[in-house]
């Protein structure tokens, strides 16, 4: 099954309106060749054929995010290929919504390089590569945590202190066929 594990920055808030949001990197991981990268808005012609070749999108607030924002760039219909929002099952496993951040201090003993709101500033200072670094660290996370609650059905957090697990059904993440050709463009 080939995953492709993304995040992505804007070069703006927007006073957080995703509608206004633009993208300004999309970093990723591909299963198939093991390896990180990350596209500028006019490199996303490379990322294309990765995306609609993928059998599985997995992300961090994916659904809600990610995905619909590079949508707004696309020919065809993202939200057609399926998709893995580790937000949302640890939101229907505890009821309410986790940071990342939080996430990976206390599953994986790191956290975050940064936050969103300072890739927005570093693309505007026209440090770009910072904030490819920035996303691809963030899909290093994403990819960490989701095969750690693979191998082991539970995620982390720390609340007040006190290491908490959030238990998850990991059995349908990875079932299904595996499909060669993902078709997501309009004919």
């Amino acid at each position: 099954m080939r995953r492709i594990t993304l995040d992505i920055e804007t070069t703006s808030s927007a006073g957080f309106d995703m509608s206004q949001m633009e993208l300004s990197v999309v970093g990723f991981h591909d299963s198939e060749t093991d390896t990180y990268d990350a596209f500028e808005v006019s490199e996303l012609h490379k990322f294309w054929p990765l995306i609609e070749k993928t059998d599985l999108i997995v992300g961090f607030n994916s659904n809600h995010f990610d995905i619909p924002i590079l949508n707004k760039y696309y020919a065809g219909d993202l939200t057609r290929i399926r998709s893995l929002d580790i937000l949302e099952k640890i939101k229907e496993s505890l009821g309410r919504r986790i940071k990342l951040d939080s996430i990976a201090k206390a599953t994986l003993g790191r956290k975050k390089t940064g936050h969103g709101l300072d890739a927005v500033k570093w693309w505007e200072e026209g440090e770009y590569e910072k904030v490819k670094q920035y996303c691809i660290e963030d899909v290093k996370i994403t990819k960490e945590i989701y095969d750690f609650a693979l191998k082991e059905g539970y995620l982390q957090f720390s609340d007040f202190g006190e290491k908490k697990k959030i238990p998850l059904d990991t059995s349908s993440w990875e079932s299904g066929e595996a499909s060669p050709l993902t078709h997501t463009i309009p004919f």
